[in-house]
């Protein structure tokens, strides 16, 4: 007869019970947290501290690094303490609420990179009307939109996992508490969260990846055919690589994690997309901005070689 005892919370079981492997991953991934941290800060406080980044551009990027900075508190500090305990035991309502804000920073992202895309396609293909197009107003509106669909897809996440019966294992075989080793745990049929999962994830996830790359496949048709500047071309490539780049280490991951399901397949093999997506990508985005952005790098040593008290 099936236990039917309901669980009251979970133990997160992290990336490895090797001991040797702990005390290395350790500090590898706090130097990796302490990296996302200051580097994120640092771009948080150019942005707002130098006027010649006041451009619906860099106040996007700005929202991107402090997305960056809230998606690794969400999942790192965990982590790093199941380096240093046997037993990583989290209650049931503390594994929802890491639940919620997983999915509202990831989902956020996720729109805003598409935002920083069409960003991009105005600023490049009318930038005559860019101005008016990317007002500070809009750019309020698209940042607030960015919010609210993270909110939308996170709680509609969070209230259908709330909603399962839990009274198998609590032994969750991930380093973090994510919708997809969570429904491995539940009692009866999950046929319905998958199914609202695999709806949700290409709605607000498809849609944005092809957002992006409309936008983009305009930008390069437009350079080509009739930009005939070839430094303009250099500088426009230069800024959409940078973004490219950053777009490509968040959304593949992301697309095998939640877009690509292969039923029976154990669940650590999706702690690695999870890893590059909530710890590794946010140390390489502020450096692949600033090393690829004259303007950028140039506001930083400025905001850097400033007298704190003049």
């Amino acid at each position: 007869m099936e236990n039917q005892t309901e669980v009251s919370d979970f133990v997160l079981l992290g990336l490895t019970d090797l001991q040797e492997l702990q005390i290395f991953l350790f500090p590898l991934f706090l130097l990796l947290y302490m990296a996302n941290v200051l580097e994120n800060g640092a771009i948080i406080a150019v942005v707002l501290a130098e006027p010649r980044l006041h451009k619906p551009m860099y106040f996007l990027l700005g929202n991107l690094s402090f997305l960056d900075i809230c998606f690794s508190t969400v999942a790192v500090p965990k982590l790093l303490a199941g380096f240093l305990s046997e037993r990583q035991a989290i209650s049931f309502a503390g594994c929802l609420v890491q639940l919620y804000f997983f999915h509202l920073l990831g989902s956020s992202e996720t729109v805003l990179l598409a935002v920083m895309a069409y960003d991009r396609y105005v600023a490049i293909c009318n930038p005559l009307r860019y101005t008016v197009v990317m007002s500070p107003r809009a750019c309020l509106l698209l940042a607030a939109a960015t919010w609210a669909s993270g909110f939308l897809h996170a709680l509609l996440t969070t209230v259908m996992t709330s909603r399962l019966r839990f009274c198998r294992s609590n032994r969750v075989h991930h380093f973090c508490c994510d919708v997809k080793p969570l429904l491995d745990l539940a009692c009866g049929s999950t046929r319905l969260n998958l199914t609202l999962l695999n709806v949700d994830a290409a709605v607000l996830g498809l849609s944005s990846f092809l957002l992006t790359l409309l936008s983009y496949l305009y930008i390069i048709s437009f350079l080509l055919l009739k930009v005939q500047s070839q430094e303009s071309r250099k500088k426009a490539f230069s800024t959409c690589t940078s973004h490219l780049t950053v777009v490509s280490l968040f959304y593949l991951p992301a697309i095998s994690n939640y877009m690509i399901s292969f039923p029976g397949l154990p669940s650590e093999r999706d702690m690695i997309p999870t890893l590059m997506y909530s710890i590794i990508t946010p140390v390489l985005n502020p450096l692949i901005y600033t090393l690829r952005n004259e303007e950028v790098k140039s506001a930083l040593k400025t905001f850097l070689n400033r007298k704190p008290f003049p």
